[in-house]
């Protein structure tokens, strides 16, 4: 996925906001990406999208066995 803000964020953080996006806690989800960018801080509208870009690539992506 390209995404500024996605790229600042540690893939343990990204773990964690993927399982709250799977989980429908988009509010969560914004809340640790913009405590974890750094600065400056990300935009609400720029969490937002990422959540929205997550959410389609979540959705898409094969369930696991």
């Amino acid at each position: 996925m390209k995404n500024a803000l996605w790229d600042r964020l540690s893939a343990e953080v990204r773990r964690e906001v993927d399982s709250l996006v799977s989980a429908g806690r988009n509010v969560q989800a914004i809340a640790l990406m913009r405590e974890h960018a750094g600065l400056p801080t990300p935009h609400l509208h720029d969490c937002v999208d990422a959540v929205v870009q997550r959410f389609s690539v979540l959705r898409h992506r094969p369930a696991s066995s």
